[in-house]
């Protein structure tokens, strides 16, 4: 009897590429591995990858799951993919990196950022672009090679995204989606076409952009020479896919116009799913095309969150003592009422992006007394990262969304009290949608499978993504949490020239 058809999900994320196979027909992962690769910190506000090292974890990555899952080459459907975004990988006409790719995380084009403001306008670009001017962007990172390694930069042939590199490797051919285009600040993103007046502006040339596909475009089929190093079949398709928070909003199951996420991972984010953007006239929030080429995600980051709770796991560490686990942390701040004993928790260990859009904050408790132990911290940590998420969902409601429910995905959503403290906090139903932990994996595979025909539209997701209602609002917590809200609010606000000043002392 032959296998049903899979499909397998390349998710290069920035510690390693995940690769796994898919049962079709149910969403069911069957497979998985993981091949690691580094990040290059070699001068400050500098993330650099190799992309020989992607190379190694795509095709590597391929040959090890398919020799571990003994499952037939033949079953495979359509190879599909999810990356870091708002990177620059710089390519010749034979698709050779020139350097080492610059990550999402690298800020060092902050002169060229103010280049871009200067030249295209701040608030032109955010209603072009749907983001705010930033060296997190490809543009910036793109301008900053041209002008400090202008021989590497008169070689390049097209700037490609992780994915879009990985995609290459098996396909031969290059190509971008919707969804990584909207992150290089070069992108209209309603005319869904190369901004050729800000790359003309910019002194950038068009070509240097490739193709831009829907997210379910089969752009080529596996080589002859990737089949050989994958042990995949030539001829298999190839689906672009899409960026890895476009793929991530798919595998919460985010597909219908007013579905509301949250990602709680070392980072986090808001994001929702419209017909239009979300245009904050702050500029709090930003906006990516979905992987559904009729859709946009409006979404706000935050730099710190799970991070925030592992920072705090180390400090318990201590001579003599073991590790404190997660759910033994949870289980003491589960003891605390509501309010942390009286203590805020400003969760800007990394600067912060939503909604302050800050790099000088920092992080700081409030309100500590003699009473406060370990419960009490913890117990605001979680807090403080839901109280900025609620700062975030309020920029977005502020615009005129509607949010009735809010999914939850990633690490955090295993935590039943961060799970209740959001409820509270935000004063919403919490919903948890199946495989949340593959959400991104399980986005691009489903980009796959619309590609090749084995789902009709990216509304599958409905049924391949069930979601089960985990935690509904605490009446008196929820109360509680809206009067804390605005003294959260009000403390950021305090303290925010006194990370002014904190900078200028520390730098000078």
């Amino acid at each position: 009897m032959p296998q049903p058809p899979l499909i397998l999900a390349h998710d290069l994320g920035t510690t390693g590429n995940k690769v796994t196979l898919f049962e079709a027909a149910s969403g069911t992962p069957i497979a998985s591995t993981t091949v690691s690769y580094p990040t290059r910190y070699p001068y400050p506000n500098w993330a650099e990858q190799d992309p020989a090292d992607w190379q190694q974890a795509v095709l590597g990555g391929t040959r090890r799951l398919l020799s571990e899952a003994a499952v037939e080459p033949g079953a495979i459907a359509a190879v599909s993919f999810s990356g870091h975004m708002q990177g620059a990988v710089l390519v010749d006409r034979a698709g050779m990196p020139l350097r080492p790719a610059i990550i999402w995380a690298d800020m060092r084009a902050t002169p060229q950022a103010e280049v871009i403001c200067r030249s295209c306008g701040e608030t032109e670009m955010y209603r072009l672009t749907g983001h705010r001017v930033s060296a997190a962007y490809t543009a910036a990172k793109v301008l900053w090679v041209r002008d400090n390694q202008p021989e590497l930069y008169r070689q390049t042939y097209k700037v490609l995204q992780a994915k879009d590199y990985a995609a290459f490797l098996l396909a031969g051919v290059m190509a971008t989606d919707y969804s990584d285009a909207s992150g290089t600040q070069l992108y209209d993103l309603v005319g869904r076409r190369w901004a050729v007046d800000v790359l003309q502006a910019l002194d950038l040339a068009p070509q240097l952009m490739p193709d831009a596909y829907p997210s379910s475009a089969v752009i080529g089929r596996v080589t002859p020479q990737a089949a050989a190093a994958t042990r995949l079949l030539a001829g298999t398709p190839v689906v672009i896919g899409g960026g890895d928070g476009a793929c991530a909003t798919v595998g919460a199951g985010s597909v219908r116009e007013g579905d509301t996420y949250a990602y709680i991972g070392s980072s986090a984010w808001i994001a929702l799913t419209t017909a239009r953007p979300i245009f904050d006239p702050r500029q709090r929030t930003f906006n990516y095309a979905h992987l559904d080429p009729a859709l946009y995600f409006p979404i706000g980051t935050m730099q710190s969150a799970g991070g925030a709770y592992d920072w705090l796991e180390q400090l318990w560490r201590g001579q003599g003592e073991g590790a404190p686990l997660h759910k033994d942390m949870d289980a003491q701040a589960a003891a605390v009422p509501a309010g942390a004993g009286g203590i805020f928790f400003l969760p800007y260990l990394l600067g912060e992006r939503s909604p302050h859009w800050n790099p000088l904050a920092r992080a700081a408790f409030v309100g500590l007394a003699m009473p406060h132990g370990r419960a009490e911290l913890t117990r605001a940590v979680l807090e403080g990262v839901a109280l900025n998420l609620r700062w975030i969902l309020d920029a977005l409601r502020a615009q005129g969304v509607q949010v009735g429910a809010l999914r939850l995905i990633g690490g955090g959503a295993r935590s039943a009290l961060w799970r209740q403290i959001l409820a509270d906090v935000f004063d919403l139903p919490i919903l948890r949608p199946a495989l949340s932990a593959e959400a991104t994996s399980l986005g691009a595979a489903i980009a796959g499978g619309v590609g090749v025909g084995l789902y009709p539209d990216f509304g599958v997701a409905d049924r391949l993504i069930p979601a089960a209602e985990a935690e509904r609002p605490d009446p008196s917590d929820a109360q509680r949490y809206a009067a804390l809200y605005p003294l959260f609010q009000q403390t950021y606000a305090a303290l925010e020239p006194v990370f002014q000043q904190l900078a200028t002392l520390t730098h000078a």
